[in-house]
């Protein structure tokens, strides 16, 4: 289950929905930002975070300034722009959804203002959790994207006496076989070095917490969903359809394993990164990225399933009460900026690839 209703959201965070309309920062000619080369190949970016709506990419802006304001033909109409700071880090929002993620990726990386080719692609995002792997607050380095929406669906009421979902994969015979990858985007496998770094750098960040979403956790009777949120490693799974239930949560976790051949393990889920991946993956085949520098970082705002007693529909409807959306935010900035400052600051190493260390 993920949670993002813009409005809540400027009514949870008012300074940041008020950043956001703010006009465009100006910069002189001689202030320190990148111009690019002079060629023409545009300005070169070391790392480029992409959120998906406005409060994910503020927390970057509150941190990173100062910005200089990049217009980019295609880009979403509610964020039309691209922000760079001195040291070559650039934040982009997309949009929320697949179609709004592929669209805004695609006219970034085809837009000649940019140099791509050598650049840090960071997917920084909320998401729902899954209470056996994370708890709301954690932050989830991914190794695996995994589309949950390319599956056949039957009626869960209509199923056979013998299946324990509704959920097949397209052209396959019950619940349990793998498709064939016939829209070769139903799974994505990162570079695993970089997802290890990343993790490494930030594994022991000390995450932002706070006292209503304490008292969420504590009715989980396990762990880790009762414990203070951490930084971990495990999957994503993308879909519009935002979901409830220890069924469907069950399902997710089996579909992850079936499409990773039982070596990913689903923990969060949200809507873009399959689509974002792929959009990427379009540019990368002319050359203008390169998808072994691909990272994605999901914050859990919320669980995807109920504690025991609770009903899925309690558990969709009063997402708000669990407290996970303002320190998930916080979080992803927590955990994702030590990897934005190791390449920044140490881009002699990482400049031709993910340093070995």
């Amino acid at each position: 289950m993920l949670t993002r209703s813009l409005g809540a959201v400027c009514a949870i965070t008012l300074a940041a929905c008020a950043a956001l309309s703010s006009g465009p920062a100006s910069a002189d000619d001689n202030d320190g930002f990148s111009r690019g080369d002079g060629g023409s190949h545009g300005q070169p970016v070391k790392v480029m975070i992409i959120s998906m709506f406005g409060p994910e990419g503020q927390v970057w802006l509150d941190n990173l300034g100062p910005w200089r304001e990049i217009a980019v033909d295609g880009l979403s109409p509610d964020y039309p722009t691209v922000h760079c700071n001195r040291q070559d880090v650039c934040v982009m929002t997309t949009g929320m959804g697949h179609t709004n993620a592929a669209a805004s990726i695609m006219a970034l990386t085809f837009s000649p203002r940019f140099d791509l080719r050598r650049t840090y692609f960071m997917v920084a995002g909320i998401a729902g959790i899954d209470p056996q792997q994370g708890t709301v607050g954690s932050a989830a380095w991914a190794k695996y994207l995994v589309d949950f929406g390319i599956q056949w669906e039957i009626d869960g009421r209509e199923i056979p006496p013998n299946w324990n979902t509704g959920y097949l994969g397209i052209n396959t015979k019950s619940p349990s076989d793998k498709p064939p990858l016939d829209y070769r985007t139903e799974v994505f496998q990162l570079n695993t070095r970089l997802a290890n770094t990343a993790f490494a750098l930030s594994r022991h960040v000390t995450l932002s917490d706070n006292a209503q979403a304490q008292a969420a956790r504590a009715k989980y009777s396990y762990a880790p969903a009762n414990r203070p949120p951490t930084v971990i490693q495990c999957d994503t799974l993308a879909g519009d359809t935002w979901w409830s239930g220890t069924l469907l949560g069950q399902r997710a976790r089996d579909w992850t394993k079936i499409l990773t051949d039982e070596k990913g393990v689903y923990c969060t889920t949200q809507q873009e990164d399959n689509a974002t991946y792929e959009a990427l993956k379009r540019a990368a085949s002319v050359h203008k990225v390169d998808l072994n520098r691909v990272a994605v970082l999901r914050a859990g705002s919320d669980f995807d399933r109920p504690y025991d007693g609770q009903t899925s529909a309690d558990n969709l409807l009063n997402y708000a009460a669990q407290g996970g959306f303002t320190i998930a935010i916080q979080n992803l900035f927590l955990a994702g900026n030590p990897l934005v400052q190791d390449i920044s600051t140490h881009w002699g190493e990482w400049r031709d690839g993910v340093p070995r260390r």
